[in-house]
């Protein structure tokens, strides 16, 4: 039996390798697919124990294609990129957040 080395983890799908643009893109596609609205977010820190990150814009209401979403999360990367940055799922029925992942990491680490 193998144990993972001891390393931070951060959120769903934080024990695979970074994704590549393209899994990005389908994880994308699966929040469209899904009627979710998608948001994105960034912070300087992703400890635990912090719940509230800062908006990028406004959460992508109208989004229609994936390429629109990944134009925004590409803007926040340039602007942002000392900051972890997560793409984030909303369902309108439920009325909360159904799922995140981090789409960058800050190279200090």
């Amino acid at each position: 039996m193998q144990t993972l080395s001891k390393e931070r983890r951060y959120e769903t799908l934080s024990y695979l390798p970074p994704l590549s643009d393209a899994q990005i893109a389908k994880q994308v596609q699966y929040i469209l697919s899904q009627g979710y609205i998608p948001a994105i977010e960034f912070n300087e820190t992703s400890e635990p124990t912090e719940l509230f990150w800062t908006m990028w814009k406004l959460p992508l209401f109208g989004a229609k294609t994936t390429q629109e979403v990944l134009s925004e999360v590409q803007g926040c990367r340039s602007q942002f990129g000392n900051c972890y940055v997560r793409v984030v799922g909303f369902d309108n029925i439920k009325q909360c957040q159904v799922l995140s992942f981090i789409v960058h990491k800050p190279s200090r680490y």
